[in-house]
């Protein structure tokens, strides 16, 4: 790799999955600790004036953006002026940025895949934070990957999967959605992407733009529940003998969730030529990373 990456957010899940997958392949991550108050855009212009990397990968919000069930708004308020001010500083100093998305900037109201030349319609004050993110780093800096995952799964004790895994060990019964859709992501998977596209980037092809990927075979909460509950009793044995289904407009989060939020993949193949992998492949060492954890 010839260009120097800095790594925002190596400290979390999908940060060190980057970490490890580069260092299988000797590829390096400038990765500074994150401040005690959070990367904001004071932080960001001190660090981008000290170190002059080639690419920014930002995943500093990755845990608000992917696991949180709510953010508080002066959260997303302060975030977003964080990633305009980084943008502006990668487009003063001519570097790439890659930024993550979300699945969330739709609304869920159709039944097929969102490509990315869809409109979105955010649906809650975190994707509304989202849409304008993505704005201003099209606006502001014109070298830059903004990339669209499903849901991501990772092995955090606080992010989604792990909440799963707690009720399921408290006993507490546990309701999943039916008939909501979407693409379950692996984070080792999405490191992978992101990897693959900094690949390509280093060969110096200007293919900036907006990019979708999800985990192949697009499923409902109840499925995913039902797969992480079988592969969990590889670990634990539970009380419970399974999830329950229930709607989605009875779900405490469907006003804020995209009932349909599966994205099509074809553009990130046919430009990068990644494939999708099947996220059910992903599990197993999923649940053994949060368990090790344990």
């Amino acid at each position: 790799m010839r260009m120097r990456l800095m790594l925002l957010g190596g400290d979390n899940a999908l940060g060190q999955a980057l970490i490890r997958l580069g260092a299988e392949e000797e590829i390096a991550f400038l990765a500074p600790p994150s401040p005690e108050q959070g990367w904001d855009a004071s932080s960001l212009t001190t660090l981008l004036d000290d170190n002059r990397p080639d690419v920014v990968i930002n995943l500093a919000y990755y845990v608000d953006w992917f696991q949180v069930s709510h953010v508080d708004e002066a959260v997303l308020n302060s975030q977003e002026r964080a990633v305009e001010r980084l943008a502006e500083l990668c487009q003063y100093y001519q570097l790439v940025l890659l930024q993550p998305s979300s699945y969330r900037v739709f609304d869920g109201a159709r039944t097929t895949a969102y490509n990315e030349k869809d409109e979105v319609a955010p649906l809650d004050s975190r994707s509304r934070a989202l849409c304008r993110i993505e704005q201003s780093v099209r606006a502001l800096c014109p070298k830059h990957v903004l990339l669209r995952f499903g849901w991501l799964l990772d092995d955090s004790p606080d992010g989604l999967l792990g909440r799963f895994l707690q009720r399921l060990e408290h006993n507490e019964e546990f309701f999943l959605a039916d008939d909501r859709r979407g693409n379950p992501t692996p984070v080792e998977d999405a490191a992978r992407v992101i990897l693959a596209v900094l690949k390509q980037l280093d060969c110096g092809a200007p293919l900036w733009g907006t990019y979708h990927y999800g985990g192949q075979e697009a499923s409902t909460p109840l499925v995913v529940g039902q797969a992480v509950y079988a592969e969990a009793t590889h670990y634990r044995q539970f009380t419970l003998e399974g999830v329950s289904a229930i709607a989605h407009a009875d779900c405490a989060d469907a006003a804020d969730e995209p009932q349909h939020g599966v994205l099509a993949c074809k553009k990130i193949f046919n430009t990068f030529g990644i494939k999708p992998r099947a996220w059910r492949a992903g599990l197993p060492s999923l649940l053994e990373r949060y368990y090790r954890h344990d």
